[in-house]
């Protein structure tokens, strides 16, 4: 039996393939089509910009794991705009 890692983006990715959530129960097929759908959505959209994806990814996924300051610092000294109001307050408003 192989264990199946439950960490990273791949994790998620690799789980829904299957249908099977991390505690080994089914996905139910009505999440499944709703995932589905919404994906095939988002992947026939046009994209603004590979740097414009990059910095929403990082502010979107960065401010789970980085403090504010520091993750707009960070966004600064690479280059990208630093944090905006509305995303300070979405991300970071109930903290």
């Amino acid at each position: 039996m192989t264990t199946e890692t439950t960490t990273g983006a791949g994790a998620i990715d690799r789980a829904i393939d299957r249908g099977i959530d991390f505690d080994g129960s089914p996905i139910p097929i009505a999440k499944l089509d709703l995932y589905e759908e919404v994906m095939g959505l988002e992947g026939n959209r046009q994209r603004s910009g590979v740097s414009n994806t990059m910095r929403s990814r990082i502010v979107r996924i960065g401010a789970k794991h980085i403090p504010q300051t520091e993750l707009d610092q960070k966004l600064v000294d690479a280059g990208f705009a630093p944090l905006k109001e509305k995303e300070i307050a979405f991300f970071y408003g109930g903290k």
